[in-house]
């Protein structure tokens, strides 16, 4: 829930999406739900050329378990508050 919850607070913001296919997206966050589903708008594939059959393609549903990483802006995290929460998350487990 620690993650799912840092990505609410991203919702209308721009991020960048791989997929274990190499596939790699870009776009607004639209939603993110607590399998982590992204739903993407204004969606791009970084590499055209290479996924030609993607251009076209301007909103995305991306099922979170095809996801190899999620880059995010570094100005849009708190990263003591991160550390934070993980390290209450890990004292009680």
């Amino acid at each position: 829930m620690l993650f799912y919850s840092m990505f609410k607070t991203l919702v209308g913001k721009e991020i960048a999406v791989e997929l274990k296919n190499d596939v790699a997206l870009t776009g607004t966050l639209h939603s993110i739900d607590q399998y982590l589903n992204i739903k993407l708008l204004d969606a791009r594939v970084v590499d055209a050329q290479r996924h030609p059959q993607l251009a076209a393609v301007t909103s995305v549903f991306v099922r979170g378990s095809v996801v190899r990483y999620v880059q995010i802006p570094a100005a849009e995290v708190d990263t003591e508050l991160l550390q934070d929460a993980c390290r209450k998350a890990s004292a009680k487990a």
